[in-house]
């Protein structure tokens, strides 16, 4: 006879708001700055229903940061599909996503970058969660530089990264929701230049 019992990561419609409220207040506000009580007050669930779903809230974070990172993942891939096979037109097409998230209503940064400047100790979940999501970027771009033939595909997915990353910091810091394009020009010429096979 089949396991009754709920699986923790079965999908449920209390725990998807309980993530999609945690990681909105968390966005607007810093990971710090929440607690579980204004996570509860603002999504209307049950303090018991919350700890049947997630035993703390380090949990918690990890849950709504992976859930976000599982759309972001698949609005990438199809936005690398509709640009087409052509490797340059991939890079662009992920740098005209940033520029339209920069662009978008409530745009607060980075909370990858935010997550993982809250909790800078190596050792914890959230830290660990952080830096496989931004590696799937750096893979991302990996199999593109690979695609486009470059001599030094783990380099040029790196340089490639960190004009990412660039961006989005300027974007914040500077309110600037322009940098990615700019950031993409560059991408695009180190690309055009780097050494091929």
């Amino acid at each position: 006879m089949p396991d009754a019992s709920p699986s923790p990561a079965r999908k449920s419609p209390k725990r998807e708001l309980l993530l999609d409220t945690a990681f909105k207040l968390f966005y607007e506000r810093g990971f710090h700055a929440v607690g579980i009580d204004t996570i509860l007050a603002e999504s209307g669930v049950a303090k018991m229903t919350l700890y049947n779903h997630f035993k703390s809230k380090d949990e918690l974070i990890v849950a709504a940061l992976e859930k976000r990172a599982a759309e972001i993942l698949d609005h990438r891939t199809a936005t690398i599909q509709e640009a087409g096979d052509a490797p340059l037109a991939k890079i662009a097409a992920i740098f005209d996503a940033y520029h339209q998230w920069f662009h978008s209503e409530g745009f607060n940064g980075c909370a990858f970058i935010r997550a993982i400047g809250e909790y800078p100790d190596e050792t914890s979940p959230i830290n660990q969660s952080v830096k496989r999501q931004k590696q799937i970027l750096i893979d991302t771009f990996a199999q593109i530089a690979t695609e486009l033939k470059a001599k030094s595909p783990q380099l040029l997915a790196q340089q490639l990264y960190l004009l990412a990353e660039g961006a989005i910091i300027r974007a914040h810091t500077f309110q600037d929701p322009d940098s990615a394009l700019a950031a993409k020009q560059a991408a695009l010429d180190l690309a055009q230049s780097t050494p091929q096979t």
